[in-house]
């Protein structure tokens, strides 16, 4: 069977966007150049493999997002505490957590340095 094996987007500061997915809970796995042109690096939730793939192309510093990506979404075990551990680390959220529709998870969103979003859902709600 066909696996999702990970995702992939360009980043212009490489150890800054390690620390701000640190800052959500993932963990580096994996740092590989690649040739003298650019360098990847594999993140990865506790217990989940290398999900998330960062590349840092030398000496490009910012990329247009477009408008077609959406955002990658991961849970929080309490995301009221999740928010005030980003909070302390100077991320803040787009806006205060909602529900979609009634009986629904609440979520929020935040943006890594870059600008790509992230959905926090709530899976202890």
């Amino acid at each position: 069977m066909p696996a999702l094996i990970h995702t992939c987007y360009r980043v212009g500061d490489l150890d800054r966007s390690v620390a701000f997915y640190a800052a959500l809970g993932f963990e580096e796995l994996r740092r590989m150049p690649i040739g003298s042109d650019a360098t990847n690096v594999f993140l990865g939730l506790p217990g989940d493999g290398a999900r998330l793939e960062l590349t840092y192309n030398h000496g490009v510093s910012s990329y247009e997002i477009g408008t077609g990506y959406g955002h990658i979404a991961i849970t929080s075990s309490d995301l009221d505490a999740t928010l005030e551990a980003l909070e302390g680390q100077g991320i803040t959220p787009e806006k205060p957590p909602y529900r979609v529709r009634e009986g629904g998870s609440r979520i929020c969103f935040v943006r890594d340095p870059d600008g790509y979003r992230i959905e926090l859902i709530d899976a202890g709600d």
